[in-house]
């Protein structure tokens, strides 16, 4: 029987994603070929290619508008949505089908539209290939950790992300339950030890999540008992935010040294992307030095200032504070489970946790100083690693029991909501309800699904909608339609109805209204087998262009210098060929389907070996020339 492989653990991160492994040897990180740990979340889309991590980050501000950062914030939402965050990105973020965010990223042909599950699916195909490559297997599952409190839109646009990348999902982890399970590792277990709470305070690059558990020691070979107890949280609320802050206090000040009118705010482009790409590093300065330099050229002009930690903290106080009423309604939330044992530690998570101020105001409201000794950054992935050994039968020595971030329910008469499942429910969860007509005579009912803690619909976040058709008429109130919500391990609901006296009966998978439809995730699948022999043509064409502009320049300077030195038959031989391959380039440029491949590669290879008599009278000619004082070698 062939084996499934094991089963990777992936933190998706707003900033940067890692993938661990968890095995006979414990939970590890694995890394890059280059040894690096963490894949930067940056994606760029470039000619035909795509560039996904460090080198994506590092060219970011010479590819602005083609290169997308923070596509985690844009999972599952709406172009409306994200509309504030629109002046801190360069890339545009359009509405497509519903209202979805799109990406518009610049091409030869117009702007070509991105959902962010595509974003979101180079970064995934990326830690899919270095765990292959550390492990020397393929890899087809995986754990996926979201947000504790990502809505059923957020953690479908996830699970969708994976599907396109070639994984399955077998189980999405809220990310601070995934590092309360890499913490609980080191606690005790067997009869002698004692149940724990902890609170587990996760501040990333664009999320909060605080979630309190209950860690419950199994007596001799029982599993350790993970047990969520109480979530909240804010998915719009993360490290980018206190970039922003900075961002918009200096622009102010820059804004103010160039003289523009009081509450003028439009600075050249280059300024304004010279200003957020030095916020990040300030922020991360911040947390170890009471001051940093910023230095920001505009034309022949040099704006400095230095930023001291109190001012910057004063900054982003009134975000912290918004953690902090977070944590509140989650404590409240697990109160009468914390009555007779408090927290026994508080675990931070994300790299916007090792900030001075975070660390004190989470001191000061738990009344604990925080556990430190795990790094913030791997912690999550080494978690959701666990899980996923767990889930494959390797280890049976602890048990995952989660909970539903936010209530769920359908729509009633005037507008309001019946919740059916409540927040803070243990998933799986499954509940029933009974309803019935207003109107006399009904032959089809809606049935409207919601998300949310408020009363009215027009308040709660609205998940899909679905009919229940072919009713006989019956007086209103007769009908006795049954409800069903069934919520699985991963948090993903399913809807049906059965309507008792007809018989009739429906059901749906929720398909949010701000994710992909099954329609779209299946033309994408179908588009990437569809057009692959395409797209690696394109991908090879992209690569001919750019390596033939090299030979045409570094042949035709050759050919300038020592055409004197050259038989004329050879001279015009190498002539004929630079334009032979010179037109292969004009060609591909304005349209990369005019030219075959393997004809353009010829062409290139026939210039490189017919170059190297050329070279050979260079490499002469130099030797018989005397050193120039000052001279440089150049790189090619």
């Amino acid at each position: 029987m062939r084996s499934e492989g094991p089963i990777i653990g992936i933190d998706l991160g707003t900033t940067n994603s890692l993938v661990a492994v968890s095995d006979v040897g414990g939970p590890r990180v694995l890394p890059d070929e280059h040894g690096g740990r963490m894949v930067p979340s940056v994606v760029r889309y470039d000619a035909g290619r795509v560039v996904v991590g460090p080198r994506a980050k590092a060219e970011l501000a010479d590819y602005p508008w083609t290169t997308i950062a923070s596509v985690k914030r844009l999972m599952g939402r709406s172009a409306a949505d994200v509309r504030a965050d629109q002046p801190y990105t360069a890339y545009r973020v359009v509405p497509g089908e519903r209202g979805t965010a799109r990406m518009a990223v610049p091409g030869v042909k117009g702007d070509r539209l991105i959902s962010p599950e595509e974003v979101s699916a180079e970064i995934l195909r990326r830690l899919k290939a270095i765990a292959e490559a550390n492990l020397g297997v393929p890899i087809t599952r995986a754990v996926v950790t979201v947000p504790a409190y990502f809505d059923d839109a957020q953690r479908q646009a996830t699970r969708t992300a994976a599907r396109l990348a070639g994984l399955e999902a077998v189980r999405l982890v809220p990310e601070p339950t995934a590092a309360a399970l890499a913490y609980g590792l080191g606690l005790p277990k067997g009869g002698n030890g004692r149940v724990s709470h902890v609170a587990v305070y996760d501040l990333g690059g664009g999320t909060f999540d605080i979630s309190v558990l209950r860690l419950t020691p199994g007596e001799g070979d029982e599993p350790f008992f993970f047990q969520v107890l109480a979530v909240g949280g804010d998915t719009h609320l993360g490290g980018d935010d206190m970039d922003h802050r900075i961002t918009e206090a200096l622009r102010g000040e820059v804004a103010r040294w160039l003289g523009l009118p009081e509450g003028a705010n439009e600075l050249p482009e280059a300024t304004g992307r010279q200003i957020a790409a030095q916020a990040e590093g300030v922020k991360i300065r911040l947390s170890d030095a009471e001051s940093a330099a910023v230095r920001i050229e505009i034309g022949s002009r040099l704006f400095e200032r230095v930023i001291t930690r109190a001012e910057f903290e004063a900054w982003v106080a009134p975000l912290v504070e918004r953690t902090i009423e977070c944590c509140r309604r989650a404590m409240a939330g697990a109160e009468r489970a914390l009555a007779d044992a408090p927290l026994d530690a508080v675990v931070l998570v994300g790299g916007a946790t090792r900030m001075p101020l975070v660390r004190r105001r989470v001191a000061e409201f738990f009344g604990i100083e925080p556990y430190t000794a795990l790094n913030p950054d791997e912690v999550v992935a080494l978690g959701a690693a666990v899980q996923g050994q767990i889930l494959s039968g390797a280890r049976r020595d602890a048990l995952l029991l989660d909970v539903l971030p936010l209530s769920l329910g359908i729509e009633t008469a005037g507008g309001a909501v019946a919740k059916i499942i409540v927040r803070n429910s243990t998933v799986p969860a499954q509940a029933t309800e009974m309803f019935s007509t207003q109107v006399d005579g009904q032959t089809s009912i809606r049935l409207t699904v919601f998300q949310g803690e408020r009363e009215m619909a027009a308040d709660c976040r609205k998940l899909g909608e679905f009919h229940l058709r072919g009713l006989p008429p019956m007086p209103a109130g007769v009908p006795q339609v049954e409800v069903k919500f069934l919520v699985d391990a991963n948090g993903v609901l399913n809807v049906s109805a059965h309507e008792r006296r007809s018989g009739r009966r429906a059901a749906l998978q929720v398909v949010p209204n701000h994710g992909l439809t099954p329609e779209e995730v299946e033309r994408i699948e179908r588009e990437s087998l569809t057009h692959a022999r395409e797209d690696m043509a394109r991908h090879r064409v992209v690569d001919l262009i750019a390596n033939s502009e090299l030979d045409l320049k570094w042949v035709g300077e050759g050919l300038a210098r020592h055409r004197a030195a050259l038989d004329p038959a050879y001279a015009a031989e190498l002539d004929g060929m630079l334009a032979d391959l010179r037109g292969f380039v004009d060609r591909a440029r304005a349209d990369w389907r005019s030219v075959e491949p393997e004809s353009f590669a010829k062409a290139k290879e026939a210039l490189d070996r017919a170059s190297v008599r050329l070279q050979e009278v260079a490499i002469a000619a130099s030797l018989r020339q005397p050193p120039t004082r000052g001279s440089v070698i150049g790189s090619g």
